[in-house]
C-alpha cells in the first residue's frame, strides 16, 4: 500500500516521493490517518477499505468547491488512489492546534462570507455525498422545506427504520417538517455541512475546516451543528454575527436542523442518541 502510495505520488508531483517518515495521526472513527513525508515536503493521509473510495471522492468535490469560494482555509487536495485493498486521498499537511477565542471571531467573520458566496437557485449538490458513513442525498430542489423534510429527515428516519429503530410515521413526520419550514425560503449557500469543533482547528495561517459534507442549504444548519456536541466560543457567532447577522426564527429553526444529525447518530451509533432523537421530536411537535 504505501509502495502504491510513494509511485502515485511520485507521478502526481512529477517527482520522486519515497516516504522516509510515517507518524499515525488521530483521525476520528472513520479512516486511518497519517502524516508522510520524504525529508522535503510532508502530506496528510486517510485510508479505508477500497469500496470506500467513493467518499473520498465526494470529499474531494466539497474541498474543491469550498476552496473556489476564497472566504475561507481548507486542505488542499493533493491526490485520489487505491492500492490493492485500500483507497486513500492525500492532502496537504499543515500543523494545527485548537481554536482560540480569536481565532474562533476569525473564522465566524469567514464563515459568513462563505455562507454569502455565489449564487444558486436551488437546493442540493451535484453529487450525493456522505455525512459520516452515511449516505447522504442532494437531489436539486426548489422549496427548502422540501429538501430538508424529505432528503435530510424522512432520509434518516427511513435508515432508523430499516435498523428497527421506529419514531413514529415517516410521511406525518415528513409533513409536519415541511409545515415547519413552508414560510421559510433562505438564501441557498454553500455549507460545510459537518461543521462541529472537531472539524475546525487553526494554523500558523489561521482558521481551517476540514472533513465537509457539502451542499447548498440554509446557512443556518452549518450555525446549528456548531452549538451541538460542544459547542463554539461566543466569539465565533460574535464574529458572524458582525459580518451576516442570522435572522429571527433562527432559534425556533435550530432544533430541528440538529435533529439530522441526532438521526443520523442513531443510525450510526444508537443508544442514547435515540433517547435525544425522541425528545427533540417532541419538543418539535413531530411525534
Amino acid at each position: 500500500m504505501w509502495q502504491a502510495i510513494s509511485h502515485q505520488l511520485s507521478e502526481v508531483l512529477d517527482r520522486p516521493f519515497k516516504i522516509s517518515e510515517k507518524e499515525v495521526l488521530e483521525g476520528g472513527d472513520i479512516n486511518e490517518c497519517y502524516c508522510i513525508g520524504d525529508g522535503t515536503d510532508r502530506y496528510f493521509v486517510k485510508l479505508n477499505d477500497r469500496e470506500r473510495l467513493v467518499m473520498f471522492e465526494t470529499e474531494a468535490e466539497s474541498l474543491r468547491l469550498l476552496n473556489e469560494t476564497d472566504c475561507i482555509q481548507v486542505p488542499q487536495f493533493i491526490h485520489l488512489g487505491t492500492s490493492k485493498d485500500r483507497a486513500f486521498i492525500v492532502l496537504n499537511y499543515l500543523p494545527t492546534k485548537v481554536i482560540d477565542n480569536q481565532s474562533a471571531y476569525t473564522l465566524g467573520e469567514q464563515l459568513a462570507r462563505m455562507h454569502a458566496w455565489g449564487e444558486q437557485g436551488e437546493y442540493g449538490f451535484d453529487l450525493d455525498n456522505y455525512i459520516g458513513l452515511t449516505p447522504q442525498p442532494n437531489q436539486w430542489c426548489r422549496k427548502w422545506c422540501r429538501f430538508f423534510a424529505e432528503q435530510r429527515i424522512a432520509w434518516q428516519l427511513q435508515l432508523c427504520s430499516e435498523k428497527g429503530i421506529e419514531f413514529g410515521n415517516i410521511d406525518t413526520i415528513t409533513s409536519k417538517v415541511i409545515d415547519l419550514l413552508v414560510h421559510h425560503q433562505p438564501k441557498p449557500s454553500l455549507l460545510h455541512g459537518d461543521l462541529w469543533h472537531g472539524n475546525t482547528a487553526v494554523t500558523v495561517t489561521g482558521p481551517i475546516i476540514y472533513d465537509p459534507a457539502s451542499y447548498w442549504g440554509d446557512r443556518e444548519c452549518d450555525i446549528a451543528m456548531t452549538e451541538l456536541f460542544g459547542g463554539f466560543p461566543p466569539s465565533f457567532y460574535e464574529g458572524y454575527q458582525s459580518v451576516w447577522p442570522l435572522e429571527d426564527g433562527y432559534e425556533a429553526r435550530k432544533t430541528l436542523y440538529n435533529l439530522y444529525h441526532v438521526l443520523n447518530h442513531c443510525n450510526l451509533f444508537g443508544g442514547s442518541y435515540i433517547t435525544q432523537a425522541e425528545h427533540m421530536m417532541d419538543e418539535l411537535g413531530l411525534k
